[in-house]
């Protein structure tokens, strides 16, 4: 874990490279935004010396990256407020946003799969797949827009958009969710199958064990092992997702933050919040392969 760990701070400079010469190839200059857009081209100057804009790349990434080393990632272009003030603000939504998704996931993506590989073959396997194809499918923003359409406008059992209750979290989080809920589903399925035509599955049988028992305690765990790698990833894709989501529900969190961050050009505010993400998905993932170990004692790590 702690080699697990030190490998993360070179990926975490490789993000902060790409990231850095990403948001500066953005057409437009954030020195004119902030100066307005009846500004003088001599303010404009001013402002760009001011935000240290007139430096060459390589000074611009070193001064990032102290910063970011030190915990210091300046302050934003917009509002000119402290950014890791702004992050502390916007993230625990996006993670209430994300925990919540995964959780619609993990409970529709878990059973479905189950139940499709115990019934494999019959009416409830074909649809189950489907579902999970269709979840797969369709675009987030066009079922978050229908789910507007149908459970805030037309039945007005929901609010529309924002937070502040359980009812603002329910649309977000099913819409966000869906789609690794299929995926989820898809790959239960099939580790289950594998796992259910093993030896020790049918000795279990033979022996007189309950089905369910069976299934819980011996198959389903040995195949957990690739769902949950699946998880792992799907979390990451939960916290990308959440860049569209929120926009759509005006869910007041990071990922909607990012989008406004980007059309200002607020560079501070754009580097931080994709470092955030990337390491939490890291993060993730060192979750995700120690728990191997405690799924399959079989698993050992050199």
């Amino acid at each position: 874990m702690v080699r697990r760990l030190a490998e993360i701070v070179p990926t975490l400079i490789g993000v902060s490279i790409v990231v850095f010469m990403i948001v500066r190839m953005v057409p437009g200059d954030p020195a004119r935004l902030v100066a307005g857009v009846e500004a003088s081209e001599a303010d404009v100057m001013n402002i760009r010396r001011q935000l240290g804009l007139t430096d060459s790349l390589p000074q611009q990434y070193v001064r990032f990256l102290h910063g970011a080393l030190t915990g210091d990632f300046g302050r934003s272009l917009k509002n000119r407020q402290p950014i890791l003030a702004i992050i502390a603000q916007q993230s625990p939504y996006t993670m209430q946003l994300a925990a919540a998704s995964l959780m619609v996931a993990l409970s529709i993506g878990l059973s479905t799969g189950v139940v499709a590989a115990i019934k494999r073959g019959t009416v409830f396997d074909t649809g189950s797949m489907v579902f999970a194809l269709l979840g797969v499918s369709l675009p987030s923003f066009w079922l978050g827009l229908m789910m507007i359409f149908l459970f805030a406008v037309t039945l007005r059992w929901l609010p529309t958009s924002g937070a502040g209750t359980f009812l603002h979290l329910i649309m977000p989080a099913i819409t966000l969710g869906t789609g690794s809920a299929g995926i989820i589903a898809r790959m239960t399925r099939a580790s289950l199958l594998e796992v259910l035509g093993q030896d020790f599955v049918r000795t279990a049988v033979a022996k007189g064990l309950r089905r369910r028992a069976v299934i819980v305690k011996h198959a389903l765990r040995n195949a957990m092992i690739p769902t949950i790698t699946v998880v792992g990833v799907q979390f990451g894709t939960l916290l990308a997702g959440s860049v569209v989501t929120e926009t759509v529900f005006a869910w007041p969190g990071a990922g909607r933050m990012l989008v406004d961050s980007v059309a200002f050009r607020d560079y501070p505010l754009i580097q931080a919040t994709i470092l955030l993400f990337a390491l939490i998905f890291m993060l993730t993932n060192l979750l995700v392969d120690v728990s191997y170990a405690f799924l399959d004692p079989r698993l050992r790590y050199d």
